[in-house]
C-alpha cells in the first residue's frame, strides 16, 4: 500500500495547465493521449508475441513438423510408427503415473501444511516457512543429486532399497512440489473468513465435519488449482528424473531428450512432443478454471483474522502439525546428507571436494573448472532475468486489463494462455528447435546458434511465465478506479503506468526478478542442448561429474550441489522478503 498513497501523493496536486472547470485536459491532448495509449499498448503486445513467435512457437513447430514430413510432404505415419512400439506406452505410463501418484501424495501433505503454516502461529512460523520453500527452488539437477547421496550405496538410507526406482522418483517430485501446495492452498486459506466455519461449530457441526462442508468447498480452487501445477511439473520434470531414473524410469520428456541425442529419430521425438503438448494444454487449462474461480474467490474474502496460537492438545492442530513435522524432516534429509557426503574425500572428511572445485576433475572430466562454469552461469542468469523481466512484465500488463469489448477479453484471456505454454512444454524441445532453425534465421546471413545470448533466451523463455505469475495477481488486485482517478487528475498513460502500477507492482516485481534468477541459475533442459562445450553452466557441469566415474568426480559434483543450492536459496531468500500482502500465485 506504500507505493499506492506515494501514487496518490504524486497525482493528488492538480496541474497548472488543466482547465480549472472539469480538471480534465483538453479534447485534443486526450485524443492524442488515446492514440498514444492504443499505440503503447499494441507494442506491449507485439514485444513478447514477437519474441514468443521467434524464440518459442517457431522452434516448436520446426521440431514437430519436422518428424511428420517427408521429402517436404505430409507424412502422418510417424504416429502409427512410435504408438506401435510397446516403450512409447510405457514411458507414457510411467509419465502420468509419476505425475499422479506426486500430484495425490504433495496434495495429501501439503493441505495440513497450509494449514499450520499460514492458519496457526507458533515460534519459528517464517523459519519454516521459508525453508519447506527451498526444494522448489532449487534445481532439478541437484534434487536429484540430493537423493543420490541419500539413496545410493553407502547414503544414510542405503537399506531400502531405493536407489533407482519409481518410488525414489515420486518421493523426488513430492520433495520438489510440496511447498507449491502449501503456498497456493495456504495463499487462500489465510484470507478465509473463519466466521462461517465458527458458526458451523456453533450450529453443532464437529470440527471435521465444519472442515468438510465449509473449509474445504472453500479451498477446492486452490486446491485444484496447485494440483494441477505440481502435475505440470512432475509430468515435465527432467533433470530429477535423469539424474534418478536414468533409462530405466524416464518420462516423456526425458525420452525426448534420448531420441533426440542418442538414436537421432527426430520423428518419435516429434511425436512424443505433441503427446506432451496434449497433456500440457489439459492441465494448463484445468489450472487456469481453477485460478479463475480462485480470483472470483479471493474478491470475495474477508480480510485475514484467523490466526490462532497452535494447540498441540486440539486434535485437528495436533495431526496438522505431526503431518508437517514428518516432511520437514523428510525434506531435511536429503539436504542433509547431500551437504554431509560432501565433505567426505577418499581420504577421510575435509574440505577437499570444495577445492577440488578449481580444476577440471579426475581424467579432466571437464572443460572448465566449476568456478569458471559458476561465473558461466551468473552471467547468463542475468542476461536471461533482464530478458525474461522485460517481456514477462510486458505480457502482465496487457493481460490484467479488462477490455470492455467481450472479442477485447477473450485476446486477452487467449494471450495469457498462450505465454503459459514455455511452462510446460519440452525445454528439451525448445533446446533443440533453437538449433533447427536458428542457423539462417528468415534467410538472414546470420548464425544465432554461435551467439552468446542463445542460452539467456532460452532460459528467458522458461522464466517468462513465472514473471507473469508473479507480477499479474497484483496487477490484477488494483482498483480501476486509482488509474480513473490518476486520468481525471491529468495524469498521462505513462505516469498513470509509474504512479499506479508500477509503484504498486514494484515488490512482486522484485520477487519475479529473484524468481527468473534463480529458474535461470538452475535450468538444464535447453542448457544441456544449447552450452558450448567451452562455456558451460554449473548445472551442465554436475551433470557431466555424475556420469563421469570416479570418487574425486562425484564428491565435486556433490559439493558443486551443495554450491548451487546455497546460491539459489540465498537468491530465493532475499526475494522473498519483497513477497507484498498481495503476493503472487508461485
Amino acid at each position: 500500500m506504500d507505493g499506492h498513497r506515494h501514487g496518490l501523493t504524486t497525482l493528488d496536486a492538480p496541474r497548472p495547465s488543466a482547465p480549472a472547470s472539469s480538471g480534465r485536459p483538453p479534447r485534443a491532448g486526450r485524443g492524442r493521449s488515446g492514440v498514444g495509449g492504443a499505440l503503447w499498448w499494441a507494442l506491449a503486445a507485439a514485444v513478447p508475441l514477437a519474441f514468443l513467435g521467434v524464440f518459442f512457437a517457431w522452434p516448436v513447430a520446426t521440431l514437430v513438423a519436422r518428424g511428420f514430413t517427408t521429402d517436404g510432404a505430409l507424412d502422418l505415419s510417424a504416429f502409427t510408427e512410435v504408438f506401435a512400439r510397446q516403450r512409447t506406452w510405457r514411458i507414457i505410463g510411467l509419465t502420468l503415473a509419476q505425475a499422479g501418484i506426486a500430484t495425490v501424495i504433495a496434495v495429501a501433505l501439503g493441505v495440513p501444511g497450509a494449514y499450520v503454516l499460514h492458519r496457526r502461529r507458533f515460534p519459528g512460523r517464517a523459519a519454516v516457512r521459508a525453508f519447506v520453500t527451498v526444494p522448489f527452488v532449487l534445481p532439478t539437477v541437484v534434487v536429484g543429486v540430493a537423493f543420490r547421496s541419500l539413496l545410493a550405496t553407502g547414503g544414510p538410507l542405503d537399506f531400502l532399497g531405493l536407489d533407482g526406482t519409481f518410488a525414489a522418483i515420486v518421493a523426488a517430485l513430492v520433495f520438489f512440489n510440496y511447498a507449491l501446495v502449501v503456498r497456493t492452498v495456504g495463499g487462500l486459506w489465510e484470507h478465509l473468513d473463519p466466521r462461517t466455519e465458527q458458526a458451523a461449530r456453533a450450529l453443532g457441526a464437529s470440527p471435521l465435519r465444519a472442515f468438510g462442508s465449509v473449509t474445504l468447498p472453500a479451498l477446492a480452487p486452490a486446491i485444484a488449482s496447485a494440483a494441477s501445477l505440481v502435475f505440470l511439473f512432475s509430468a515435465t520434470a527432467f533433470g530429477t528424473v535423469l539424474v534418478l531414473g536414468g533409462m530405466r524410469y524416464g518420462t516423456i520428456e526425458t525420452e525426448i531428450w534420448i531420441q533426440t541425442t542418442q538414436f537421432l529419430d527426430l520423428r518419435a521425438a516429434s511425436v512424443l512432443s505433441v503427446v506432451q503438448l496434449v497433456i500440457v494444454a489439459a492441465a494448463l487449462a484445468v489450472a487456469a478454471r481453477a485460478r479463475r474461480t480462485r480470483e472470483r474467490a479471493l474478491s470475495l474474502a474477508a480480510p485475514a483474522g484467523g490466526e490462532r496460537p497452535l494447540r498441540l492438545r486440539n486434535g485437528s492442530d495436533a495431526v496438522a502439525a505431526g503431518v508437517t513435522a514428518l516432511v520437514v524432516v523428510l525434506i531435511a534429509l536429503p539436504l542433509a546428507s547431500l551437504v554431509v557426503r560432501s565433505l567426505r574425500t577418499p581420504t577421510g572428511w575435509g574440505l577437499g571436494n570444495y577445492a577440488a572445485l578449481g580444476t577440471t576433475g579426475g581424467g579432466n572430466a571437464l572443460t572448465v573448472t566449476v568456478w569458471e562454469a559458476a561465473a558461466n552461469s551468473l552471467r547468463i542468469a542475468f542476461d536471461a532475468t533482464v530478458i525474461a523481466v522485460v517481456v514477462g512484465g510486458l505480457v502482465a500488463l496487457v493481460v490484467s486489463r479488462r477490455p470492455r469489448r467481450r472479442s477485447a477479453r477473450r485476446a486477452v484471456s487467449l494471450l495469457d494462455a498462450v505465454f503459459m505454454l514455455p511452462l510446460g512444454v519440452s525445454a528439451v524441445t525448445v533446446g533443440f528447435g533453437f538449433l533447427l532453425t536458428l542457423d539462417n534465421p528468415f534467410g538472414l546471413d546470420l548464425d544465432l546458434r554461435r551467439s552468446a545470448l542463445l542460452v539467456p533466451i532460452a532460459q528467458a523463455v522458461v522464466a517468462v511465465p513465472l514473471v507473469v505469475r508473479t507480477v499479474l495477481p497484483v496487477l490484477r488486485a488494483i482498483d480501476p478506479r486509482l488509474r480513473e482517478a490518476a486520468a481525471a487528475l491529468g495524469a498521462g498513460p505513462g505516469r498513470v503506468l509509474a504512479s499506479v502500477d508500477v509503484a504498486m507492482a514494484v515488490r512482486a516485481l522484485g520477487l519475479a526478478v529473484g524468481l527468473a534468477f534463480a529458474v535461470s541459475l538452475g535450468e538444464f533442459g535447453a542448457t544441456s542442448f544449447l552450452a558450448r562445450p567451452d562455456r558451460p553452466t554449473l548445472p551442465v557441469v554436475i551433470f557431466k561429474l555424475i556420469g563421469r566415474p570416479g570418487a574425486e568426480n562425484h564428491g565435486m559434483a556433490l559439493a558443486a550441489s551443495v554450491l548451487l543450492a546455497l546460491v539459489t536459496a540465498g537468491i530465493i531468500s532475499v526475494a522473498e522478503r519483497l513477497r507484498g500482502p498481495a503476493g503472487g500465485e508461485l
